[in-house]
């Protein structure tokens, strides 16, 4: 792993071998669930409303920072309208025929869930968009005098896309979509209900206290939360008698590096570049992330969305800039109003 990865236990990216482990985890109807309540309460509209009338939901697109259930709404919206689902990732297709051949495989009223559709190409797109108007698609065979074209007729289906740079898909895709729904951070009891149900599937004795101890310090995420609750399972059969309690979370929580406010090493080493070698900013995340040997995307999408949101960060139009909250959790003293009290102002 390189040096300056970022922490694997407080990433809300996942790798193939977790989403494997989430499976198991993921709720398979609404009603199990947990947040995001006006979304469900939408899309249970939705469904029934489709499901009343025999017709395919409306292409839907969620987008919000990773590990907050993207992939398992969609699998619900499969669910819930008893159709099949298809799971699929905008960066496999290499050309129009791969995403024509899964098109023109669908089923009728068939969910197709394409991750990451901000990263599909604009020819792609091209495609795409017959098909989630129409429900038809267009394929030129062979090039020249010999060149065939085709119009194939297709079922009634769903696209869901999922995507955390909503801002990075183009305008007609976007425009195509009829429901758009945005997911947030979790509440830390919204985050202590789930990691009760995950407990329990797992088989992991737990004390309320010490699941309300993890639900604080898991960035809002339950990607974060039930993988800091199986690594705190550890703790509680070594450490302790097998039951994660608060003793055992805070004990656990401070051995991996997560502080009281959810911080990681990388959060923390974020901000202390940013308020001791930049005087709090503002600066551009591009040299910020050369300053902490970060990638920028691993700032922008692993660091940013919750710092900004938990009021650590700031961004501005002329760039990053260090909130009064960061100096007070890095036990710094903050700029006094009047001098550099524009630093936590002129919001972007």
């Amino acid at each position: 792993m390189d040096d300056h990865a970022p922490h694997p236990l407080t990433s809300p990216r996942a790798e193939a071998p977790e989403r494997r482990e989430e499976s198991s985890l993921r709720p398979q109807r609404l009603a199990d669930f947990v947040g995001q309540e006006s979304i469900k309460d939408n899309l249970r509209v939705f469904i029934q409303a489709a499901v009343a009338r025999g017709e395919a939901l409306d292409h839907v697109l969620l987008y919000g920072p990773p590990g907050l259930g993207k992939t398992t709404l969609a699998g619900i919206l499969a669910n819930e309208l008893a159709v099949p689902f298809k799971g699929t990732s905008a960066p496999v297709f290499q050309n129009a025929a791969e995403l024509v051949g899964v098109l023109t495989h669908l089923e009728e009223r068939q969910v197709l869930f394409l991750d990451e559709v901000h990263r599909l190409g604009r020819v792609l797109e091209e495609h795409l968009y017959p098909a989630m108007e129409d429900f038809r698609c267009e394929l030129v065979v062979d090039r020249g005098p010999h060149a065939r074209h085709y119009s194939l007729q297709l079922p009634p289906f769903t696209l869901v896309g999922a995507t955390t740079r909503a801002g990075m898909i183009s305008a007609p895709l976007r425009n195509r979509f009829g429901v758009v729904a945005r997911l947030d951070f979790y509440t830390p009891d919204e985050l202590a209900r789930i990691l009760e149900r995950s407990a329990r599937l797992l088989g992991i004795e737990a004390e309320p206290a010490g699941l309300v101890e993890i639900a604080r310090r898991s960035r809002g995420t339950p990607r974060i939360a039930n993988r800091l609750l199986r690594r705190l399972r550890d703790f509680a059969q070594v450490e302790g008698d097998g039951r994660v309690t608060r003793r055992i979370a805070d004990l656990g929580l401070e051995r991996l590096g997560v502080d009281a406010a959810g911080l990681d090493e990388l959060d923390r080493r974020v901000l202390e570049t940013l308020i001791r070698h930049h005087g709090g900013g503002p600066v551009g995340a591009a040299t910020l992330a050369m300053a902490v040997a970060e990638e920028t995307d691993t700032l922008e999408d692993v660091c940013e969305p919750f710092l900004i949101q938990q009021g650590f960060l700031r961004r501005t139009r002329r760039g990053r800039v260090a909130a009064r909250r960061a100096y007070e959790h890095l036990g710094l003293a903050a700029p006094a109003p009047g001098g550099d009290a524009d630093l936590f102002e002129d919001p972007a």
